[in-house]
């Protein structure tokens, strides 16, 4: 298991006991050491600056005593953003009809990149609508990195109605 999926495991229960779920846990070396944590509320909704701080207190405190990392390091709580990463297998159902952008290792079809129209998660497989209505199924075992591109279509289905009430994702 990689340092990330350790890490995982023990903010896990602390981020769920608030009503949150962690989306995705990232080192990063440089500039500098950095523990990135990106965390949603369970319902699939982004969390806001407050509740990013509560979770980052929760966090410190697990860290402190666990001591994965060792020496000196940033810890970045942040909310997925509209351009959210797409980590677990229902987040390809969830977003079907958005564009997105997937990174895979090995290639696929002489390809590592590909971007187009999400269609979901097919027999283990995530679907894409690319250009020229050409179809590829990418093995999610495969997918290295996948996001969800920022287009007018996904900031109107996230942002909230003027009315007070969420869009509801198609």
């Amino acid at each position: 298991m990689s340092l990330a999926g350790e890490i995982e495991g023990l903010i896990n229960p602390s981020i769920e006991a608030l009503g949150f779920r962690v989306v995705r846990v990232k080192l990063f070396a440089a500039p500098s050491r950095t523990l990135q944590v990106m965390a949603e509320r369970e319902d699939g909704s982004p969390v806001v600056v407050d509740e990013c701080a509560r979770i980052s207190r929760a966090i410190s405190a697990v860290l402190d005593v666990k001591d994965p990392i060792p020496g000196k390091f940033h810890l970045e709580v942040s909310s997925t953003g509209i351009d959210r990463p797409l980590v677990r297998p229902e987040d390809f159902d969830r977003y079907a009809g958005f564009e997105a952008m997937a990174t895979v290792d090995p290639a696929q079809e002489g390809q590592r990149r590909f971007r187009g129209k999400l269609l979901g998660l097919v027999d283990g497989k995530v679907r894409f609508e690319l250009k020229g209505d050409r179809m590829i199924d990418l093995p999610f075992a495969c997918i290295g990195e996948a996001k969800l591109v920022l287009t007018d279509e996904l900031v109107k289905a996230m942002t909230p109605s003027k009315d007070g009430r969420d869009e509801e994702l198609e």
